[in-house]
């Protein structure tokens, strides 16, 4: 098998690429010479490869690169922050070109089986108390992942809300103070201390009670729910197949492919709503 006979929805698409090799660091010369280093075009492609697939390192067709020189070059990159600059580079052209909307943003979490374990995994109640790990998302209004952090599948999705917030990769710095900006969330967030943090933040909270006769949510004329555009980037996350189990168990790892998938969500959607 050959590289021209992969499917192209398991290949880097052209425009990710086009976007984000900006943000590739030039390798360090070898004055003693040695063997050419792998084109970078090759070897993150096979990255995408397997983040698509959701396949091993070790199933890695040969064709694509010796699975020991994309792993290391995956490794280096990693502790580079090669994959979040990759994001961030992506909204802010996002930013430039489209407009992030900022008005309504949601955020909620996700889990994903870790069945080897490691840092920031945890008991998963919904699944037996396998291990698992979760992953939550702030999106803006139209589900583009503004920030993503992870933790163990045991941890509530409230104890990750102001480490989401925080983890945004990109503010709105030209966003006028008294401009009204809304954040969705699902009744998981009801509580005490989550409407503190969203007051703290700014954001007008739009939460579903628990109780059905504490009503939370404001009433805004034409409103409509829009938890929704947290839920399908989820979906979007999870057709990156290698997302759906987390077999990484050194968590930078996981949170690399995670950015790695938000980027590519994220210079499509550039095509999408440009």
């Amino acid at each position: 098998m050959t590289f021209t006979d992969i499917d192209p929805d398991f290949r880097l698409p052209d425009e990710v690429w086009e976007r984000v090799s900006g943000a590739i660091p030039k390798a360090k010369p070898k004055p003693k010479g040695g063997r050419p280093r792998m084109d970078n075009r090759a070897v993150l492609d096979a990255i995408f490869y397997v983040l698509r697939t959701g396949g091993h390192w070790k199933a890695l067709p040969r064709s694509l690169g010796a699975k020991s020189t994309v792993h290391d070059r995956f490794s280096e990159w990693t502790e580079q922050g090669l994959f979040l600059a990759m994001w961030e580079s992506g909204l802010k052209q996002y930013a430039e070109e489209v407009s992030i909307e900022w008005d309504w943003m949601a955020m909620d979490g996700a889990m994903v089986k870790a069945p080897l374990g490691g840092k920031a995994t945890g008991a998963n109640l919904t699944d037996r108390g396998k291990s698992g790990c979760k992953r939550s998302v702030l999106t803006d209004g139209n589900g583009i992942p503004l920030g993503v952090v992870i933790d163990g599948a045991n941890r509530h999705d409230m104890k990750l809300m102001e480490a989401t917030l925080e983890a945004q990769r990109i503010v709105p710095e030209d966003c006028p103070q008294d401009e009204r900006r809304n954040l969705c969330l699902d009744k998981g967030y009801d509580y005490a201390e989550i409407r503190e943090i969203v007051n703290a933040w700014g954001y007008v909270r739009h939460i579903p009670p628990r109780n059905e006769s504490d009503r939370i949510i404001d009433d805004i004329l034409n409103y409509r729910a829009r938890r929704w555009v947290v839920e399908r980037t989820h979906s979007w996350m999870n057709r990156f197949r290698r997302l759906l189990i987390r077999w990484e168990k050194r968590p930078e790892n996981y949170l690399a492919m995670l950015h790695l998938s938000c980027a590519c969500i994220v210079v499509r959607a550039i095509r999408v709503f440009g």
